[in-house]
């Protein structure tokens, strides 16, 4: 849907928590970008105009992608060496930014939802504060971080809005935009209108960030 709105479009997958904790996740998404801008020649594409996208676990993940550019700790050692992993522009959608919230110091503790917390960062927030904040997109920001668009679907949490990432972008003078989808839950890609108003959405924030000036 993004490439018929003009966009040239890589899709990567990544490790899954049941395969390899945090942050075999974010090493493996480096990397991709790393093996896209290494080879955007063999494919005419521009290597300093890269943009990501994600949904829930992948919003969060794009989130982190977009903070932090060149932190060695999450960088990794997958595809070419010595290319830049940063990107310019970012759509995380459902994402959570903040991993130290105070909500998650019960959820990750005591509910089965926790576990999912558990198994990608090692344990509850309790016991592993700092690997929550090295997976946290918020307390990685810098004036350097490229433009992000947050989508959510408006029956969703009020953590897929990013309000605290949002301010803290808007002091660093860095463009940060919200769209809250109408009536849709949290995997709002899944009814056509939703899907729709997305990728549109997505596609006019990359056009005016990623797109060269004629």
């Amino acid at each position: 849907a993004l490439a018929d709105r003009g966009l040239v479009v890589a899709n990567f997958s990544y490790r899954l928590s049941g395969e390899a904790p945090f942050p075999a996740a974010i090493h493996d998404c480096k990397a991709a970008v790393r093996w896209l801008r290494a080879h955007a020649g063999e494919y005419d594409l521009d290597p300093v105009r890269i943009g990501a996208i994600g949904l829930s676990a992948g919003g969060h993940l794009v989130a982190l992608l977009a903070t932090s550019g060149g932190l060695e700790t999450l960088e990794g050692t997958g595809g070419p060496s010595g290319v830049s992993s940063t990107i310019q522009a970012a759509v995380a959608m459902g994402a959570r930014t903040d991993l130290l919230a105070e909500e998650l110091l019960e959820r990750t503790s005591n509910t089965q939802q926790g576990e999912i917390w558990r198994r990608f960062l090692g344990g509850p927030l309790a016991e592993r504060r700092p690997t929550y904040q090295l997976a946290s997109p918020l307390h990685h920001l810098d004036r350097n971080d490229p433009p992000i668009a947050f989508l959510a679907g408006s029956r969703d949490g009020e953590h897929t809005r990013a309000a605290t990432m949002r301010a803290r972008m808007a002091e660093l003078g860095l463009p940060a935009h919200l769209r809250a989808i109408e009536g849709a839950p949290h995997a709002f890609l899944g009814r056509q209108d939703w899907f729709d108003e997305a990728v549109d959405h997505a596609a006019a924030f990359f056009t005016i960030h990623l797109k060269a000036t004629p």
